[in-house]
């Protein structure tokens, strides 16, 4: 296999570091959601970190495996106030939507760069940010739902609570 071209292997790290910066922004969702005595959404949001920070781990193997160079970026300080529970999950809606479409421009960069092995690797993440888009939305719509009702929140939390780790295919 033809080493990692320098073009994507720059690409990925900024990936890397944006999927960390993913897992900081989770891991602070959860330490919110701590404070306001929502230990279901908080385990949620935990999940979420640590499944952000095996995407990022994702890209690191890759560019080991292609004779690259992982560069670790800096990392940016999540935000650490919120104004509602509804508002972190709008805030991580649309944080996914941002990710997507970083995933979206490196699967283009593959595609210029005739990298298949690269682009192979993305589909797996153009895949992943779909369901990723999809149950931040459904927890956006079903607070909106809820709206100021103490019980609806408190039977959601209940219901977050129960989230699994996602079974993620181990970095390549």
């Amino acid at each position: 296999m033809a080493a990692i071209d320098k073009t994507m292997q720059d690409a990925f790290n900024q990936q890397i570091q944006a999927e960390l910066y993913s897992s900081y922004l989770y891991l602070s969702m959860a330490a919110y959601y701590e404070r306001q005595n929502l230990p279901g959404f908080a385990h949620w949001m935990r999940l979420q970190a640590e499944e952000e920070r095996q995407h990022a781990m994702r890209f690191f193997e890759h560019i080991i495996e292609r004779d690259g160079r992982v560069e670790l970026l800096a990392i940016e300080a999540p935000p650490v106030d919120f104004d509602s529970p509804l508002a972190v999950f709008k805030a991580a809606y649309e944080h996914e939507q941002k990710v997507t479409a970083l995933i979206h421009g490196l699967f283009k960069l593959s595609n210029e760069n005739a990298d298949f092995s690269s682009r192979t690797m993305l589909q797996w993440f153009v895949d992943e940010q779909v369901e990723e888009e999809k149950s931040a939305l459904e927890v956006v719509e079903q607070l909106e739902m809820v709206g100021d009702h103490k019980m609806g929140l408190f039977m959601m939390d209940r219901e977050l609570g129960q989230r699994q780790a996602s079974a993620e295919p181990a970095a390549e």
